[in-house]
């Protein structure tokens, strides 16, 4: 390999540790602290909380992630919709393939709840930390949150502009992060080397059968180690496979070092009353404990910025797959196709994550309610990599993916038991996007049942007597249509009924295909001076349309699209009515100049 080549790589590999392990990174300032708030530190209660830790990340995020996820992919992209579509084409039956649709749509609202919760843990752990500063020891709780609050406004201000000129800074950050983590566990792990003896499962499976209960309901805080795991494959596409697999190496090193770390340093502190990760940090340099404060707190906000973006992008995919109504995208990048900002999803966001401080107060609250989204995450991809690898008929893979899928089932399970305490609040945030995409896509359904198209057909032999009388308008027109196999009403009404016709008019279909990237297009004549165009785009581009038409020389005087005015008796449905008006147009989504853009309206009853 060249040396330009290498040092490329390995650059690749320090951009994932601020890119994808922000979120597992920073989990080892909160889960010790939440975990012995509920069972007493004794040598045994240590030493099988350490080992339980250790072996969920050896499993969750390294077997069934980084092994067995990120072996599946589409053009080297990952993620929940990529599963979906990797294992869609192997069922025929409607209901399963409308199970596993579900699944997905379940999976992204998880994804949406985790997303809220993440940043009002992570910062907010991180500025509690104040407390241990000399003269600082009573800061009110309400000064607290205001810094905290303060803290996430600038996170979520500094989005419109994009992320692109401070991405570069998050990786080397984090590898300073992770040497902090690593060197501090070392330090305290020689101080009690006999704490090493925790990498044995056998402490955690001898736990789990003498306190059956107790272990059970520790599990549900254990997981939060594992939060952020995810990402290791809902960003392979952002990094590349390689590059992750090595961060994930040098994180899980630094990870179990401090784990070992805060074990040794609880035996010897069982009487803390503070976060055991603060302390040992305060203990061991106290004159640079204000220097490792700020640094947690940027690695939390590098944490919840990895959960923004993923937001983002996972919203627009849903968005191209026509599951969730289109939102004003704005590309802040030229170069990273990543990098998009939705302001109307950004501030809504902000504005849960304000209310999640206020409501909780505190990261060991919030602690109660977390988990149970990114348990709920886990366990829908350990179920579809498992059916992926069935019908691969890669078995030792299936075997490894059912046994780690049913680990992450027992986790979620386990979480139920942060409903009555907090854990409500994730399944009230998740049930939002969820209830938006089932109410969308069944109105969507009825919509386009209710609007009959004009067979294709009738509707050229019309076209041919009205084009040849030659009463025409200069210029090009685009009319946007959803099949090629039918013409929307909309188009005859613009043609026949309002007398319309341009001397060349075109009929844009816009096909998402099960691909993550890749765009083609193909032109074909319908009749004269009227040509159907097809466009064939990945899920995860972004489209742009009228690029597209200029490298074929199409300068569109005017573009047409239909305007449904939707009437309905039914409240649910004069709900879906209320959301279709707010939201963009199909044309505006692809930016489309709106001084071209006329639309023309439908009144249809559903």
């Amino acid at each position: 390999m060249k040396l330009g080549e290498r040092i490329k790589n390995e650059m690749m590999v320090i951009k994932s540790l601020g890119a994808v392990y922000g979120d597992i990174g920073t989990s080892p300032i909160y889960t010790f602290a939440v975990i012995f708030l509920f069972i007493p530190p004794s040598m045994q209660t240590v030493y099988s909380v350490v080992s339980m830790i250790i072996w969920t990340l050896i499993l969750l995020v390294t077997v069934q992630y980084a092994w067995l996820a990120t072996s599946l992919s589409k053009r080297g992209e990952g993620g929940t919709i990529v599963l979906v579509h990797l294992l869609l084409p192997y069922f025929k039956g409607a209901r399963l393939t409308a199970l596993i649709s579900a699944l997905g749509f379940v999976g992204v609202s998880l994804l949406i709840g985790d997303a809220v919760i993440t940043p009002a843990i992570s910062i907010l752990s991180a500025v509690e930390g104040i407390a241990l500063i000399p003269g600082y020891e009573n800061t009110q709780r309400l000064t607290t949150l205001l810094i905290a609050s303060g803290i996430t406004f600038a996170l979520f201000a500094v989005q419109k502009q994009g992320i692109e000129k401070v991405a570069n800074a998050f990786g080397p950050i984090m590898v300073i992060w992770f040497f902090a983590l690593a060197i501090t566990g070392g330090y305290y792990l020689l101080q009690a080397p006999e704490i090493i003896n925790a990498l044995s499962p056998l402490y955690a499976v001898r736990f789990v059968m003498e306190h059956p209960f107790i272990a059970f309901v520790v599990l549900a805080d254990v997981i939060l180690c594992a939060t952020g795991g995810e990402a290791l494959y809902a960003d392979m596409g952002h990094m590349g496979r390689t590059p992750i697999l090595k961060g994930w190496i040098f994180v899980f090193l630094s990870l179990v070092l401090i784990y070992l770390g805060e074990g040794a340093f609880m035996l010897d502190h069982p009487d803390l009353r503070n976060n055991p990760f603060f302390e040992m940090f305060h203990q061991l340099v106290p004159s640079l404990y204000v220097l490792v404060l700020v640094l947690s707190v940027m690695a939390t906000v590098i944490a919840s910025q990895s959960m923004i973006s993923g937001i983002f992008s996972a919203l627009y995919q849903a968005m191209t797959t026509r599951i969730f109504p289109h939102f004003n995208v704005k590309y802040t990048s030229n170069e990273m196709r990543s990098q998009i900002y939705i302001g109307s999803i950004n501030w809504i966001l902000f504005v849960c994550v304000i209310a999640i401080l206020f409501i909780f107060q505190e990261s060991a609250k919030l602690a109660a309610a977390f988990g149970l989204a990114v348990a709920g995450a886990m366990s829908i991809t350990g179920v579809l990599i498992t059916m992926i690898f069935m019908y691969q008929k890669k078995y030792i893979k299936m075997t490894a993916s059912m046994l780690t899928g049913i680990l992450s089932i027992v986790f979620f399970v386990s979480c139920w038991l942060k409903i009555p305490h907090g854990g409500y609040w994730s399944l009230i945030i998740a049930s939002v996007p969820l209830l938006l995409i089932v109410l969308y896509t069944q109105g969507q359904k009825r919509l386009y049942a209710s609007l009959k198209p004009i067979q294709k057909e009738l509707f050229l032999q019309e076209y041919s007597k009205r084009y040849r009388m030659g009463d025409r308008v200069n210029g090009t027109a685009l009319f946007f249509a959803r099949r090629w196999d039918a013409i929307p009403a909309y188009i005859g009404k613009t043609m026949f009924q309002n007398g319309i016709i341009y001397d060349y008019n075109i009929m844009v279909i816009i096909k998402t295909t099960h691909e993550a990237h890749g765009i083609s297009s193909e032109i074909s004549p319908l009749g004269e001076g009227f040509d159907q165009m097809i466009i064939y785009a990945g899920y995860m581009e972004k489209l742009d349309v009228e690029t597209i038409l200029m490298e074929r020389n199409i300068n569109e005087r005017v573009i047409f699209y239909g305007d449904e005015e939707i009437v309905s008796h039914n409240l649910v449905w004069k709900i879906f009515a209320m959301i279709k008006d707010v939201s963009p147009n199909f044309v505006s989504f692809y930016n489309f100049p709106h001084e071209k853009l006329i639309g023309v309206s439908r009144r249809t009853e559903i």
